[in-house]
C-alpha cells in the first residue's frame, strides 16, 4: 500500500512538472541573476564596488596579455643604462627597415622630419620647438628605444601606440637616418632573416625543451 502511494505521488510530481512546460512562454528561472546580470556603466557609482566606483585599477602586479615588462627605470640612471647596454634584438634587414620607415612616418616624422633633422611639420608651423637633429646628439639603439618607451621632455611615450617589435623597427630606421646625416653607411646585416621578438623567445624556449628532452632520452638509455 505504501509503495503504491509513493509511486502515485511520484507520477503526480512528474506529470505536474511536464504540464508546466510551455514552448511559447519562458519557464521559471532559478537565480535569474546568473542569466540576466546587471550591466554597470563605466565610471558609474555603485556601493557594491570598493571605493563606490565601477572602474577599478588592476590588481598590483597585473601584466596585460602580450605585454612584456621593461626593466629600465624612467630616470637619468635608467636612460644611461639603456643607452649603454640595451641592444636591438631584431635583424637589421631591408624588411625591418621598410617597416620602420612606415612607422616612423606615422609617429615620428611630424616632429622629427622625414630626414631626422628636427624639421617636421609641427616644428615648421612653430607648434613645437627645440626638436634636435639626429646628427647633433649622441644616441644609440638603447637610448632611442628608451625614449620611445617613456617619452622625454615634450615628447610623450609611444609604448601604448606601438608594440615592442614595432619600436625596434623604428629604432633601426632612426639609426639609418642618423647615419645618412653623418655621411656613414647604415648598418645592414647580410642574409639576416626577419625575426620577431616573440618568435625569438619562443624559439629559444623550444630549443631549451628539445635539449632537455634529448638529455632525458640519453639518461634513460644509460
Amino acid at each position: 500500500m505504501k509503495s503504491t502511494i509513493k509511486l502515485l505521488a511520484l507520477v503526480i510530481i512528474v506529470i505536474s512538472a511536464i504540464s508546466c512546460k510551455n514552448d511559447r512562454k519562458p519557464n521559471y528561472q532559478f537565480f535569474p541573476n546568473m542569466y540576466e546580470s546587471h550591466g554597470y556603466e563605466p565610471y558609474s557609482e555603485h556601493k557594491v564596488f570598493k571605493g563606490g566606483q565601477e572602474a577599478m585599477l588592476p590588481v598590483e602586479g597585473t601584466i596585460s596579455r602580450g605585454w612584456m615588462p621593461y626593466e629600465f627605470e624612467n630616470n637619468t640612471e635608467g636612460y644611461n643604462l639603456a643607452k649603454d647596454t640595451l641592444k636591438n634584438p631584431l635583424a637589421y634587414n631591408e624588411e625591418n627597415l621598410e617597416k620602420g620607415k612606415e612607422l616612423y612616418t606615422i609617429y615620428c616624422g611630424i616632429c622629427h622630419g622625414a630626414k631626422g633633422k628636427g624639421k617636421g611639420d609641427l616644428v615648421k608651423r612653430e607648434k613645437i620647438l627645440g626638436v634636435p637633429s639626429y646628427d647633433s646628439r649622441e644616441i644609440t639603439e638603447g637610448s632611442i628605444y628608451h625614449v620611445m618607451y617613456y617619452g622625454i621632455n615634450s615628447m610623450g611615450s609611444y609604448a601604448a601606440q606601438t608594440s615592442e617589435h614595432e619600436r625596434w623597427q623604428i629604432v633601426q630606421y632612426v639609426e639609418k637616418l642618423k647615419a645618412d646625416l653623418e655621411g656613414r653607411t647604415p648598418r645592414l646585416d647580410s642574409n639576416a632573416p626577419v625575426v620577431a621578438v616573440e618568435e625569438a623567445v619562443h624559439d629559444e624556449a623550444h630549443a631549451t625543451e628539445g635539449h632537455a628532452e634529448e638529455n632525458h632520452k640519453e639518461e634513460a638509455h644509460h
